[in-house]
């Protein structure tokens, strides 16, 4: 049997005057989920499962245990809590295969790798997203991302349908995916907002409400306005 290396995304956070600010994910090439940077021994209030859990949550409620995506995200606070979100600054992604660039906000390059965590955390309700995060693009627009959404979906059907023929392709099991993400969203935002200054210092704080910019983004998965481009195109 073949050993993949991870897949691994670095961003670069490059500012005018001052230092860059490194964050490096790395995925496991067989489960495609976040490999953890480090094993975090304690953890606030805020990131336990009982603290805030998701409407619908699957995890069996645990004194011990913690939210998944809520524990990935405090490095991303660590590493950030001290640079303003709103700050111009050039981000760089690089992986295996190309180098991405864009000239923007420090929220904007959070905001890329708060989605790769959010799909790779192995939140069960999240779980659908990890093909997309495989191919991971960062900086994506509304309309891209309705794009690949859409089309791993298909991709996905397309596998079912070879050990079920008689399946019928449609968007039902997408739409009530994403109305379960909206759930997480609201959730981890719930999560946030409940973080006091005597939790966590100032700078974190305002990190973590930043991220929360992220979760009050809706994905637009109504297909009609991607119609215009296919229209004729693939006629029989």
């Amino acid at each position: 049997m073949i050993k993949r290396s991870p897949f691994q995304f670095h961003y670069h956070f490059q500012f005018v005057n001052g230092p860059v600010k490194d964050y490096k994910i790395s995925l496991n090439p067989d489960t495609l989920s976040l490999i953890p940077a480090e094993e975090l021994s304690d953890t606030p209030e805020w990131v336990r499962l009982q603290h805030k859990q998701c409407r619908e949550c699957p995890l069996q409620p645990d004194h011990n245990a913690n939210c998944p995506i809520a524990v990935n995200i405090m490095e991303l606070v660590q590493t950030f809590k001290t640079v303003f979100s709103y700050h111009d600054c050039t981000v760089v992604c690089e992986t295996a295969e190309r180098t991405y660039l864009k000239k923007t906000s420090v929220m904007e390059g959070l905001s890329a790798i708060f989605g790769v965590i959010m799909a790779t955390s192995d939140c069960p309700v999240m779980e659908f997203l990890k093909p997309m995060a495989r191919f991971h693009l960062p900086f994506a627009t509304i309309e891209e991302t309705t794009v690949r959404t859409a089309s791993m979906y298909l991709l996905a059907q397309y596998f079912k349908y070879k050990d079920q023929p008689g399946m019928k392709f449609d968007f039902k099991t997408l739409e009530n995916h994403y109305r379960k993400v909206q759930m997480v969203n609201e959730g981890l935002l719930a999560r946030i907002n409940s973080v006091s200054s005597e939790d966590a210092d100032k700078n974190a704080i305002v990190t973590l409400h930043s991220l929360s910019q992220f979760l009050s983004m809706e994905i637009d998965y109504s297909l009609s306005g991607l119609e215009y481009i296919f229209a004729g195109r693939f006629a029989d």
